[in-house]
């Protein structure tokens, strides 16, 4: 599937970038993976890291609000992977313009683009926070779900689909709950803040997100959206997984935060299908014949929905304790 292809990321020197990148160069043999994204220093890092694999690697400086350059970019490229988004929630709420400029007219960006280059597919990420947003990082990324998906109906005779992935935090990433656990631990504390006692969330690796996005490239017909199926987990389960016997005040929910994760919801179930480790919300317009995706799966049930508090596979404090053994916490 991937092999003697050239794959563009956006946002490439990210924690999805870099572990797809990795992902791929030691499962395929690409033509080229291209690392497009603003900033300089990671690149500079990404590089040294990935040394053995330089003669496949190529970094290109750029903005995903930036056409001209993503067009010049693209050229020759079979595969786009559009990870590049402004992600924090606080940030996002503070400089509304500029997530509107990143997320939502770079989202277009990158679709004008590959229609103008000859890409073969383009797979998005999107975030549980796109689905009944209720803050601006999260709106933005509903935006750019719906550009994705009516994509398709540009491509006119063009060999082209758009399709999205979507899951919530990956165990680990700047800004979730286990590096923040894990610096108050490092510190000394002995208190773990919890949000709200009811919270949940999903437990998904940064392993599960690049395995999806590769069955989404394998799969996709056009304007499909990928959702895995994973354990759920209490907030207050992980607090004492990390440190057994602490205290967890209940600090109250911060703006824009949810109770729990939520990936499909009872007005997509009408069009969400169930498979053995993921679901499918298929798109309610069909564009063409050839383009039409026929699912194979199980029709869910009416009024259905998935999210991290109605699961029906949990984690324990023990198995928690267990994965975070293979969470590589970054700096």
């Amino acid at each position: 599937m991937l092999n003697n292809k050239s794959i563009l990321i956006t946002g490439g020197t990210g924690s999805f970038g870099k572990a797809f990148s990795k992902y791929v160069l030691e499962n395929y043999d690409p033509r080229k993976i291209i690392i497009y994204s603003r900033d300089e220093f990671k690149q500079f890092l990404m590089r040294n890291e990935y040394k053995q694999y330089e003669n496949k690697l190529r970094f290109f400086i750029g903005d995903v609000r930036d056409r001209e350059r993503l067009t010049r970019a693209l050229e020759g490229v079979d595969y786009v992977i559009h990870a590049a988004a402004l992600k924090q929630v606080p940030a996002c709420e503070y400089n509304p313009a500029e997530a509107i400029k990143t997320n939502i007219n770079g989202a277009q960006n990158v679709i004008d683009a590959a229609l103008d280059t000859g890409v073969k597919k383009v797979v998005a990420l999107s975030t549980d926070k796109a689905v009944n947003p209720v803050n601006l990082y999260g709106g933005t990324k509903l935006v750019s779900d719906k550009l994705f998906i009516a994509a398709n109906a540009y491509a006119g005779s063009k060999d082209i689909c758009f399709s999205i992935v979507r899951y919530g935090n990956v165990a680990g990433s700047r800004g979730s709950v286990i590096p923040f656990f894990n610096d108050i631990i490092r510190n000394g504390g002995r208190e773990l803040p919890i949000t709200d006692y009811r919270m949940t969330r999903f437990w998904i690796s940064l392993r599960q997100g690049v395995e999806l996005v590769i069955k989404a490239l394998e799969e996709a017909k056009g304007g499909e959206t990928f959702i895995s199926k994973i354990p759920s987990f209490k907030v207050t389960d992980l607090a004492e997984a990390m440190l057994a016997g602490c205290k967890k005040p209940e600090v109250g929910i911060r703006e824009g935060e949810k109770l729990h994760e939520i990936m499909v919801t009872v007005e997509d179930s009408m069009n969400t299908y169930e498979y053995d480790k993921h679901f499918i919300v298929y798109p309610q317009m069909v564009w063409s014949e050839s383009r039409r995706a026929v699912p194979t799966g199980k029709r869910v049930p009416e009024g259905f929905s998935y999210s991290s508090g109605n699961n029906t596979e949990w984690l324990g404090v023990e198995e928690i304790r267990e994965l975070l053994k293979t969470v590589d916490l970054e700096k």
